[in-house]
Order: structure tokens, then sequence, then C-alpha cells
């Protein structure tokens, strides 16, 4: 496999949008894709990164010579981008938006709307179970955005964190799930729950991340990609492109040295605090992903978000009848909970982290008890099992500096990793 092409910031600099530019060009020759049809692949608002300067810079450099230059959006399951909130995701005001920018469509990937997606086939029950260690033997139905089919190249633009379900985000997870479709979705969002998020997150070479670069592979459209990483305060650290296999690759190394933070012992108690871009709970769970390694047994993990009241948009439905559980709840209710969508299972499972499920007695203990600060009020956290405390009575700055004493501040909480240097067995010690 070609190494990628790739550019690092200096020590506690950012990479420019001039730099950015040139490496564009290295790894995109404009002689290449002149009157070929491109669609750019970019995440929604949930992700911390420089994609208005890569998409203008991108734009830039092939506008010129592509006969067409579209914008797909990968919502996953997320809500669809109303137009204000694409205009911020890429930087762009209406007017410019309307002028410089008026020939390009920007297009929202629809998930649950199978008239929008090709069948590619499926991946045979016999590779599931290599891919999975044995976990899973089942034909995987692997559908994605039919759209993509009408054009020659996919340019993939994002970027790269510690993951919950993959171990790291990026790559051709921009495809899965970024642009497919529901059969495929909730299958490896289940087995990474079975797995559990702290075996998994992370950690590169996953059970789920071989199953999504296998599907990535029935994609045909030839790809391109640009994985980006972002240190702390939001400086554009790292720019990898390539195949989205050897640029991912690339990318997770760099995120694992910058977006890992080690402590010493546990957390009695850890105030996780959701930024504004975490507006529902199906997304704010990422304050609970990132922080359930260094909440020691018993404790307390508070997610502090008073601007979110919603629980999901899309999901909500689902999650308020099963509620937040852990892992075994549902595999020793399996008849029970198998019909419900595996994607939800698994975040609920990933929310409420590690615990045991005893069925003769339906006594579920968590390892850690996690705790709603949020718009949501007490009927409505009690109804999805979890813990709430009215946020008005916190104050973040009475947790700050107090580490000595066992309590955690996390100010900004959702993309950075928190591990313990000992990690204990349940976290693959």
């Amino acid at each position: 496999m070609a190494a990628p092409v790739s550019l690092l910031a200096p020590p506690g600099g950012s990479l420019t949008a001039a730099q950015a530019a040139a490496l564009i060009a290295r790894a995109a020759p404009a002689a290449a894709f002149r009157g070929q049809r491109v669609i750019l692949i970019i995440p929604d608002g949930t992700r911390t990164a420089p994609v208005g300067l890569m998409f203008k810079a991108l734009h830039a450099h092939l506008a010129p010579v592509v006969q067409r230059f579209d914008v797909m959006i990968a919502l996953g399951t997320h809500p669809a981008m109303t137009d204000e909130a694409i205009n911020a995701r890429v930087e762009l005001t209406a007017a410019e938006r309307a002028g410089a920018y008026r020939d390009v469509a920007f297009i929202n990937h629809e998930w649950d709307n199978p008239a929008a997606l090709r069948d590619l086939g499926v991946i045979p029950a016999e590779e599931i179970r290599a891919l999975s260690g044995g976990l899973f033997a089942m034909d995987v139905p692997v559908h994605i955005n039919r759209r993509l089919f009408d054009y020659d190249r996919i340019i993939i633009c994002g970027p790269v964190f510690p993951h919950e379900v993959v171990g790291f985000s990026g790559g051709n997870k921009y495809l899965f799930p970024g642009v497919a479709g529901p059969g495929i979705l909730n299958f490896f969002h289940w087995l990474g729950a079975v797995v559990t998020n702290p075996m998994i997150i992370g950690n590169k070479w996953t059970p789920v991340r071989r199953v999504v670069d296998r599907a990535g592979a029935m994609v045909t459209v030839p790809k391109l990609c640009f994985s980006l990483v972002v240190g702390d305060g939001g400086a554009f650290s790292g720019l990898f492109a390539g195949t989205p296999e050897v640029a991912w690759d690339a990318a997770s190394e760099l995120s694992r040295e910058l977006h890992i933070t080690y402590k010493d012992r546990p957390f009695s108690t850890v105030l996780s605090c959701a930024p504004a871009m975490y507006d529902e709970l199906w997304v704010a769970g990422k304050c609970m992903y990132k922080l359930e390694p260094v909440v020691a047994d018993g404790g307390e993990l508070i997610i502090y978000a008073p601007h979110l009241h919603e629980i999901s948009v899309t999901h909500g439905e689902h999650i308020r009848r099963i509620g937040y559980h852990c892992r075994d709840y549902f595999l020793k209710q399996w008849d029970q909970f198998k019909d419900e969508p595996w994607g939800t299972l698994a975040h609920s499972t990933h929310v409420h982290g590690i615990g045991t499920y005893d069925a003769q007695t339906g006594i579920e203990t968590p390892r850690v008890r996690v705790t709603l600060a949020t718009g949501l009020n007490e009927a409505q956290c009690r109804e999805i099992n979890l813990g709430y405390r009215d946020w008005r009575t916190i104050r973040p700055e009475d947790y700050a500096n107090r580490e000595a004493e066992g309590v955690l501040y996390v100010p900004k909480a959702g993309e950075r990793l928190y591990h313990l240097r000992n990690k204990p067995k349940w976290a693959g010690g």
C-alpha cells in the first residue's frame, strides 16, 4: 500500500490554509480530475474539524476543471442539516453560497429512505465470523447512498478521533455508517457493543474496523481520503491523504498521540461537560464513552449540558421504550430485544456503561452511575433509567482542580479519550 501524502504542524502550531492547499494539489492533481464528477463527503456539525477550510481549498483547486463538484453530508442516523447549519459547517455565508458556490449541491444523507440507497450485496456469514472473531456468523446486507454512483470520484474529508464503536473514527467510517443503510449500520454498532466500549475505544484494529473496511471495498467508485487530526484548542495538527485505509491508518497514529489522556488513578466523580454541538443525548453520550474508563467502580459520571433538551430526534421513541441498560441486560433477554434496532441497543449500552444483569432476580447492577444535568426533567431521566440532577444546582467551577480529592472536571468532553495507565481487566488490562 502506498504511503499517504502527509503534513504535520509543528508542536503547538497549526496548519494553514495555504499548507492544506499545497497538500491537496499534490494528492489530487487537477489534471487527473479534469472533466470528472466529484462528490465530497464531509461530517455533520457534531465533529470538530476545519471542514470549511478544506472544503474551500478543494473547491478552489478542483471546481475550475471538474464537471461537477458536490457535497454529501455523512449524517449516519443523525437528523438532516438545515441550510443554515450546512453553511456554518463549511464556513460560508448565505450570500457566498448563493454566489461563488451556487453550482455546488449539498446533499443530506437519507439512511432510512430505501429509495435513496443502493444494494451492494452482502458480506457472507463465514466472512463475518472471521471478521468478528467468531462473535457473529450471519449474512450482513450492505446498502449505501445511491447518489455516490452518479459521480466519477469520491473524496472523503473528515477528522479522526478515538471512537466508541470502531476504535478510531475516520476513513471508510465516513461511508459506513456515514452514508450507509440500516442493515450494516445496526450490525456493526451492536458488534461494537458486544465487545464493549472500553475494549474498543482507542484501539485501531478492532472487529468493527475490519467490517467497515470490508464494506468500503464494495464501493467501486474510486476514492481519495483526507484524514484530519485536530489538536487542543482546535489546532489543525495533521493532514493525511491517500486511500481511506492508508490515510486513516496514519491519522489514527497521530490521534492516539494527541487525543488520549492517561490518569494514574480512577475518579469517584466526573463532571463531563457537553459542548453545544451535542444538542441531543444521542451525541452527548460521547461525554460518557470517552470518560467511562477513568470512573471508579461505584463512582458517578455527570453529563452537564443545560442546553440539551432532546433524547434523540430520530431514535427517541425507541430509547424511551427500552431505556439505558448494560450489555448483558439485552443479551440475557435477547428474545425480548432482538427485533429492536441494534444500533439503538448499542447506544443504550454505551451510555449506561459496563454492568451486570441477573436474569433470575431481574437485578441490573451498573459499574458506575450516569447522571444527567441537562434540560431533560427528572421524569424523563427516570423513564430512560438514568440519574437526574438539576443543572442549576451545579457550578462547574466547583469541580475544577480537585483531582487529588477524586473529582475530575472536563470542560469540553466528547472527543478526548481518558484512560488509566494501568487498565483494569474490564477495560482491556
